[in-house]
C-alpha cells in the first residue's frame, strides 16, 4: 500500500533528506518503518544520529495512528504502541527510553531544570584541582601562594549568586589512604604528589569556606565523593532536589530526576538525559561504564582493549555488567568492531571488571556527623573572612565584604558571580559600574522605522560597540549575516541581512543596510568599540566599505591589561571581568558535523546572541579601559602600538602571498623518500620494524629494548619521548637522532609542503595568514594557516619551503631584517660601556665579545670561539646558565662556568642589568619594555625552585623581546601609513616573521622604496646604540633572505 506524506512528514524529510532516501517527496512504501528501523542500529549509529530518525519516525508513528486498519501500515501502528523496542538488538529497554529525545522543537540544547533552593553539593576537592590548573599560579607580596584559593572561591560565589540556596556543604578529600586503597593498591598510585604551593593553600581555603558560613565536610576513610553520593541519597530521600556542582564524571552515576550535576567551568548541567546524550548510556549504567573502560585519572585497571565506544556498544546491546556475563554468547551478535572475540576477553578479565565495578561506585551510607537537614547557610564571619582577605591580598572581595555585598548579586536581570582575575599581586580590574545585563534592552531590527531610528541613535553616541555575523571564519568568503550595535548598558540591537531558514521572517536588503551604514562605518570621528575588530574590518572590505574610527578593542585592552591572565576571548573576558556567562555559539548552533551556521539559526535565538556580543563587548570597555588609563604606559602601548597595528595586520592578511604549487610538491616527493630512508634506517637500529610515529612503541623500542637512560617522565608516569629529551639523548645514542630528523621532516611535509597548495585562495590565487596580537605572553605577533613562524631558518629544508614563496611577474621579493636586535636592546637596558661601544663602531658583535672574553686582538679570534661567544651573547638573552651552555657548546660545565664568569668580568653592566631585573620582577610581579608594556611573571615568587628560576629566567629575557616586538610594530605602522599615503608606492608589505618584514616591490622601484623601508625601520625607535636593518632581493623569499 502507498499512503499520501503529510506536510509535517515532508517538512521533516526536508530537514534531513541525506537519511531517507528511500522516502520519496510525495508518497511512503509500506517498508518504510522497518527500513528507518534498521538504520536505528544502536551498537553503531543510534546514539550519533537518534534525534534525526526519531524525528521522522515519531512523525511517521503519529500518522500512522490515524490508520488502524490499513494493513501495510500494521507494523506502524504495532510499533507506535511501543516506542522502547527501537531495534531487534535492543535488550536494554531503560536505555532504548532513557535516550530519546525530550523535544523536537528547533530550541537547541534545552538543559535540565534547576529546582528552586536545592541543596547544593560542592566537589571542594575537584574546585581545588580545577582551579589550581585553570588560574594563573598567584602570589600575594610576600609570596604565598593565592591562585587556587581565588579560583575556588570565585567559583563558589558564582554558584551561590545565582542558586541563592539555603542548604549547602563543600566537601573535600580527607588525608590519608580509603577503602579504594585496601581493594586495589594501585588505586591512583600514578598520580605525582600534591604540588607544595596547591598544598599550602588548602588549610586557609579551609577558613575562608567556614567563614563565609557554609559547612565544610572532610571524612577520614572515604573520598568527597562518597560523602557527597550518601547526602544526595538521603536528600533525595527526604524529597528534596540536590544540586552537585563537579567536574567529575564518576558523578554522574548519581543523577536522577531529582539529583543534577553542574559544571562551573563552562556552565553545563546534567540530568538523566543530558548524561545520555553525552555518554550514550543512561546514569544507571555509568558504573558498568567505568567498571569495563576502566579510568585512567584513577587508575581503575578496566577490562583490557574495551574503549568507550566498545563500552557503549556492550551496554547498549545487552544491559549492565551482570547482563553481559549471563550473555557472553550473545556478544559476537552486537555490530561494532572485535565483537567476535570480545567475550573471551571479558571472561579472562572477569575479576578485574568487578574489581573496577567495586572501584567506580560512590558509596551511598557513609555514616557523617550532620544531616543534611543541619547543612544550612549561616551568615558570613565578616571579621574572619577581612583578615583572610587582607592577609591573602584579595583587595576587591575586602571592600566588598566590609560593604555587607560579599554574596549580594547586585547585576540586574542576570547572575552575576566574582569579577576579574587579578594580575600576579596587582589589584583585580574592576568596572566602573556595576555591570547590567539584562536583555529586556534587545530588540531585532525587521524595519525601516526601528533601522532609521537607530541609525539616528548610533549618530549621536560618543561611542558605540558593533559586531559582524557571518556564515564563516575566513574573512575573504565569508557572507555577511547580520550586525550588531550597542550605544549603552543593556541597550543593544541585532540587524539581520541574510538568514535564509525555512520559515525566516523578511529582512532588511544587506545592500540597503551597507549603503545606509557605510558613511557612518567609514566616519573616522564615530568611535567603535569591538572584540577582535581586525576581522569586522577585513570582512567589510569585501563589501567595499574601510572601517574607520577604530578606537577601542577589548581583546586588545584585556591583552595589554595583562597578557598572560587568562584567554582574551569575549566568552572569558565577560567571565572573568563581568562575572557573566554569555550565550554560546554551539549553544545556538549545535557542535560538530551538525552545527548550524549563522544564516540557519532562528531570530528567536540568532537576536539575543549577536545583541549581547555588542552589549558584552561595550561593558567590557567600561570595565577596562579605567584601569588602562591608570597606566601612562599601558596607555602608550595600546594608542600608538597595538590600535593603530590592526588596521595594518589586516592590510597584509588581505593582500596574501604567491605561492609556487610545483616547488612544493617536488620538494614533498623528496621529503617522502627521505623518510623512507629514515625508517628503514630507524628499523634497523631498532632490529625490528615499528611504527615511528608511536609514542607507546618508541617507548617500547627506547627504554625497554635498548635499555637507554630515562631522563624524564611524563604526568602519566611513563617515559618522555619529546623533543628535548630526544635531543640530549641524541649526543650519545643513533636511533633518538634518527627520530629527531624523522619527526622535523614528517612536520615540514604535513605542516608545508602538503598544506601549503591547499591553502590556495582560487579568489586570489594566493596564501593569506592570519596573525593574532593577542597570544603571546612578550608581545609578538603569532600567526597560523600557515604558521609562518615556524618555518626552520637555519637548515636546508626551512629553505626550500621559503623558495616557494615567490615575487609575480614584474616585482620582486624584497626582506627587511632587524640584525641582532634583542642583543642591541641589551646593550640599551643594561648601558654595558663595552657593548655599547662595540656596536657604535659597526663591529662584529660576536667576534668583538670573542676578544673581549678571551684577550685576544680581533683579528686573532678564531670561527671556533666566535661560535661560542655567539652562543654566549644569546644565551644569556635566555637567561641560559653555565650547564646550558656546556650542553649547546658540548664542553665541561666548569668550562662553560668560566667563559660566563669572563665574560660578565668584561660587559659588568650585563650582570647589573641581569640582577636588577630579577630584583624588579620579584617586587612589581613584573617586568616593563622600553614603551611600557607590561610582562607579569606568575611563577616568580612560587616556593617550586624551578618554577622560580623559570621565571627569573624569563624576566631577563621579556623585556628585549618585548621591546623588539614593540620596535617592529611600530615600524609597521610606519611603512603601512607610507604605502597607504598619496604617493601610493608600487609596494605590498606581505609578511611580518620574526624581525623581519617581508615585500613585494615593483623591479622599478626597488631601489627607492627599499632606501625608504631601511629608514623607516631604523627609526622606529631610538635607543643608545644605532638599529641596523639589512635588505636582500630576490625572485622567491629564500633568495632574498
Amino acid at each position: 500500500m502507498v499512503i499520501e506524506v503529510p506536510k509535517l512528514i515532508k517538512r521533516a524529510i526536508k530537514l534531513r533528506p541525506q537519511l531517507y532516501p528511500q522516502i520519496t517527496e510525495n508518497t511512503i512504501n509500506s517498508k518504510t518503518g522497518h527500513t528507518l528501523f534498521q538504520q536505528c542500529d544502536l551498537s553503531r549509529n543510534f546514539i550519533s544520529h537518534y534525534n534525526d530518525i526519531i524525528f521522522v519516525i515519531i512523525q511517521l508513528l503519529n500518522y500512522a495512528q490515524s490508520y488502524p486498519q490499513a494493513g501495510s501500515c500494521g507494523s506502524l501502528h504495532r510499533i507506535s504502541s511501543n516506542l522502547a523496542i527501537l531495534h531487534a538488538k535492543v535488550r536494554h529497554q531503560r536505555l532504548a527510553m532513557a535516550c530519546l529525545p525530550q523535544s523536537f522543537s528547533r530550541k537547541r540544547n534545552v538543559m535540565a531544570q534547576i529546582a528552586e533552593n536545592p541543596l547544593i553539593l560542592v566537589d571542594g576537592s575537584s574546585y581545588l584541582y580545577r582551579a589550581y590548573h585553570a588560574f594563573p599560579p598567584l602570589t600575594n607580596s610576600v609570596g604565598e601562594p593565592t591562585g587556587a584559593m581565588y579560583g575556588v572561591l570565585n567559583m563558589l560565589r558564582s554558584l551561590l549568586l545565582q542558586y541563592t540556596p539555603s542548604h549547602v556543604a563543600v566537601v573535600f578529600d580527607a588525608k590519608g589512604k580509603t577503602f579504594r586503597d585496601e581493594l586495589f593498591a594501585e588505586y591512583k598510585s600514578h598520580r605525582p604528589p600534591m604540588p607544595d604551593d596547591l598544598r599550602a593553600q588548602i588549610e586557609p581555603l579551609h577558613q575562608m569556606v567556614k567563614a563565609m558560613g557554609l559547612p565544610l565536610l572532610v571524612t577520614p576513610g572515604v573520598e568527597a565523593d562518597d560523602v557527597i553520593g550518601t547526602l544526595a541519597l538521603e536528600a533525595e530521600k527526604a524529597g528534596h532536589a540536590v544540586l552537585i556542582s563537579t567536574g567529575d564524571k564518576d558523578m554522574a552515576q548519581l543523577v536522577t530526576p531529582n539529583v543534577t550535576l553542574i559544571n562551573t567551568m563552562n556552565n553545563t548541567i546534567l540530568g538523566p538525559q543530558e548524561v545520555c546524550d553525552k555518554y550514550g548510556i543512561p546514569p544507571e549504567l555509568i558504573i558498568d561504564f567505568l567498571a569495563l573502560m576502566g579510568d585512567s585519572s584513577d587508575n581503575i585497571p578496566g577490562v583490557p582493549g574495551v574503549g568507550e565506544k566498545t563500552a557503549q556498544a556492550l551496554l547498549q546491546g545487552l544491559g549492565g555488567l551482570d547482563q553481559l556475563y549471563a550473555n557472553l554468547d550473545s556478544i559476537a551478535t552486537l555490530s561494532f568492531r572485535g565483537a567476535k572475540t570480545m567475550a573471551a576477553k571479558l571472561e579472562q578479565n572477569k575479576e578485574v571488571a568487578y574489581l573496577s565495578y567495586k572501584l567506580a561506585t560512590i558509596k551511598t551510607d557513609v555514616e557523617l556527623d550532620l544531616k543534611c537537614s543541619e547543612l544550612e547557610v549561616t551568615p558570613p564571619d565578616v571579621d574572619q573572612l577581612q583578615a583572610l582577605f587582607k592577609r591573602y591580598e584579595f583587595k576587591r572581595w575586602m571592600a566588598d565584604v566590609e560593604a555587607g555585598t560579599w554574596l549580594e548579586n547586585k547585576g540586574s536581570g542576570r547572575k552575576a558571580s566574582a569579577a576579574a582575575k587579578p594580575a600576579a599581586t596587582a589589584e583585580a580590574p574592576r568596572a566602573a559600574a556595576e555591570p547590567t545585563l539584562s536583555q529586556e534592552g534587545y530588540v531585532t531590527i525587521l524595519d525601516e522605522e526601528t533601522f532609521a531610528d537607530w541609525m539616528q541613535r548610533l549618530k549621536q553616541a560618543e561611542v558605540f560597540a558593533f559586531d559582524t555575523e557571518t556564515d564563516g571564519l575566513d574573512t575573504l568568503t565569508a557572507n555577511l549575516i547580520g550586525l550588531s550595535f550597542a550605544i549603552e548598558p543593556g541597550v543593544a540591537a541585532y540587524l539581520p541581512v541574510a538568514h535564509d531558514y525555512l520559515d525566516a521572517p523578511p529582512q532588511l536588503d544587506r545592500n540597503h543596510v551597507l549603503a545606509t551604514l557605510k558613511p557612518l562605518l567609514e566616519d573616522e570621528k564615530a568611535l567603535k568599540v569591538g572584540q577582535n575588530l581586525k576581522f569586522d574590518k577585513s570582512l567589510l572590505a569585501r563589501y567595499d566599505i574601510d572601517l574607520r574610527g577604530i578606537a577601542y578593542d577589548t581583546m586588545l585592552e584585556s591583552y595589554v591589561l595583562d597578557s598572560v591572565s587568562g584567554r582574551h576571548d569575549m566568552d572569558s573576558l565577560a567571565d572573568r571581568y563581568l562575572g557573566h556567562k554569555t550565550i554560546t555559539f554551539e549553544e545556538i548552533a549545535g557542535k560538530g558535523k551538525k552545527q548550524l551556521t549563522f544564516n540557519q539559526i532562528a531570530l528567536e535565538e540568532a537576536g539575543p546572541y549577536a545583541a549581547e556580543d555588542a552589549d558584552v563587548t561595550l561593558q567590557l570597555h567600561l570595565a577596562m579601559w579605567p584601569q588602562l588609563k591608570e597606566s601612562e604606559g599601558l596607555l602608550t602601548v595600546f594608542n600608538e602600538i597595538e590600535m593603530p597595528l590592526l588596521p595594518v595586520l589586516s592590510h597584509i592578511e588581505r593582500t596574501g602571498v604567491l605561492i609556487d604549487p610545483n616547488i612544493l610538491a617536488a620538494h614533498s616527493i623528496e621529503l617522502t623518500k627521505r623518510l623512507g630512508e629514515l625508517e628503514v634506517q630507524a628499523h634497523e637500529l631498532a632490529e625490528e620494524p615499528f611504527n615511528l610515529a608511536s609514542t607507546k612503541q618508541l617507548q617500547a623500542i627506547l627504554y625497554e629494548k635498548q635499555k637507554l637512560p630515562v631522563l624524564k617522565k611524563t604526568p602519566g608516569g611513563a617515559p618522555s619521548t619529546n623533543e628535548e629529551v630526544l635531543a640530549e639523548l641524541a649526543l650519545d645514542y643513533p636511533l633518538p637522532k634518527v627520530i629527531l630528523e624523522y619527526r622535523g621532516l614528517a612536520k615540514l611535509k604535513t605542516t608545508y609542503t602538503d598544506k601549503l597548495p591547499l591553502m590556495i585562495n582560487p579568489v586570489s590565487g594566493r596564501v593569506h595568514t592570519s596573525y593574532h596580537q593577542a597570544v603571546t605572553a612578550t608581545g609578538r605577533l603569532s600567526s597560523s594557516d600557515p604558521n609562518l613562524q615556524n618555518i626552520p631558518v637555519r637548515n636546508d629544508e626551512g629553505r626550500r619551503i621559503r623558495q616557494a614563496f615567490i615575487a609575480p611577474e614584474g616585482y620582486r621579493i624584497v626582506a627587511a631584517d632587524y640584525s641582532q636586535i634583542e642583543l642591541r636592546i641589551m646593550a640599551h637596558l643594561s648601558q654595558d660601556e663595552g657593548l655599547l661601544k662595540a656596536f657604535a663602531e659597526g663591529k662584529d658583535i660576536h667576534r668583538a665579545t670573542a676578544a673581549e672574553v678571551f684577550g685576544l686582538a680581533l683579528e686573532k679570534v678564531t670561527n671556533e670561539q666566535r661560535r661560542s661567544a655567539k652562543a654566549i651573547n644569546f644565551g644569556l638573552i635566555y637567561g641560559m646558565s653555565a650547564f646550558g651552555l656546556a650542553r649547546q657548546l658540548g664542553i665541561p660545565r666548569g668550562e662553560a662556568q668560566r667563559y660566563m664568569d669572563l665574560y660578565f668580568e668584561r660587559y659588568p653592566g650585563v650582570l647589573e642589568y641581569m640582577e636588577r631585573t630579577r630584583q624588579q620582577a620579584a617586587e612589581q610581579g613584573y617586568v616593563s619594555t622600553l614603551d611600557g608594556r607590561r610582562l607579569y611573571l606568575p611563577d616568580v615568587r612560587s616556593s617550586n625552585g624551578m618554577r622560580r628560576k623559570a621565571a627569573e629566567r624569563a624576566a631577563i629575557n621579556a623585556p628585549m623581546q618585548g621591546t623588539a616586538a614593540d620596535i617592529i610594530k611600530r615600524a609597521m605602522i610606519e611603512v603601512d601609513a607610507w604605502l597607504q599615503g598619496p604617493e601610493k608606492p608600487l609596494v605590498r608589505m606581505i609578511m611580518q616573521v620574526h624581525d623581519e618584514l617581508v615585500f613585494e616591490i615593483h623591479e622599478s622601484a626597488i631601489e627607492e622604496a627599499s632606501l625608504r623601508i631601511h629608514e623607516l625601520m631604523e627609526n622606529s625607535m631610538q635607543l643608545a646604540v644605532p638599529l641596523r636593518v639589512d635588505i636582500g632581493v630576490g625572485k622567491n623569499w629564500d633568495e632574498a633572505h
